[in-house]
């Protein structure tokens, strides 16, 4: 029997993944569901966990915050996350294994198989903490996110970023501009995205503002730092971010002309 935590801040996922374990896993005990790293720190703290399935995009602090926990604790890794397989394919090698939202139940299936025959080889157990100390490597150096997957409280809807033309703030919500003129609202603060999303690609042009390179058609001071989308939208660029936007549309520039 492993035991098992959920760590996921968004309701839908915790009680979807909940679901999914009861009734198709037998060999599963959920000790807790924790909607923060704080919270799933508690619960490691008070059971002898084998097994979290971890969400990585959490506000305050994400999910791989929570590694070092994990690697102290001696408990495999699974992540629950908006990231696509390609872009996951360092961290695949060092975690246990990830599911990608929404969750498959076949490869739900396959990943406590997994995990099971590992947890089950005691003298495994010098290779599981490599694997964790190797895996909190990976996520501090970062990997390359080629999709998102956006909550929208029945589930989710899966965007490339290339299609993400720029992401406006709206208060405690996040508005995606998409290139195909449609809007998605997400109940998730702008700095998220900023930590999550390339920012060789995506800069933070203004408090309220995050905007694709892609898309960048001109910048100038005529009005103020501003700059001009190629869907013609304008948009303010603060003083406090002019000089490094200045520096980040250099480097990229200068990377897509090398290319």
């Amino acid at each position: 029997m492993l035991n098992v935590i959920i760590v996921d801040d968004e309701e839908f996922a915790r009680s979807s993944l909940y679901f999914l374990l009861q009734n198709n896993c037998e060999n599963v005990h959920i000790c807790g569901i924790a909607k923060s790293v704080d919270e799933a720190t508690e619960l490691l703290s008070n059971f002898d966990i084998d097994l979290i399935f971890l969400d990585i995009a959490m506000p305050g602090k994400n999910g791989f915050e929570l590694i070092a926990e994990a690697k102290k604790n001696n408990s495999q890794v699974v992540f629950t996350t908006a990231f696509d397989q390609y872009a996951l394919k360092a961290i695949k090698a060092n975690a246990l294994d990830y599911l990608l939202k929404p969750i498959d139940i076949d490869e739900l299936k396959e990943t406590v198989d997994k995990a099971s025959a590992i947890i089950g080889e005691n003298d495994l157990e010098t290779d599981k903490k490599e694997r964790l100390k190797n895996l909190s490597s990976t996520l501090n150096d970062g990997a390359e996110i080629r999709k998102l997957s956006l909550p929208n409280g029945q589930g989710y809807t899966l965007i490339e970023l290339n299609e993400i033309i720029r992401i406006e703030a709206d208060s405690n919500y996040s508005v995606f501009h998409l290139d195909n003129r449609e809007k998605i609202t997400v109940s998730r603060v702008l700095k998220e995205y900023e930590e999550i999303l390339p920012e060789d690609q995506f800069v933070r042009i203004h408090k309220s503002s995050i905007v694709n390179l892609n898309y960048l058609k001109e910048y100038n001071s005529r009005n103020g730092l501003e700059v001009v989308l190629k869907n013609g939208e304008k948009i303010a660029v603060s003083r406090r971010r002019a000089s490094i936007f200045v520096e980040k549309v250099k480097s990229y520039t200068r990377f897509t002309n090398d290319k």
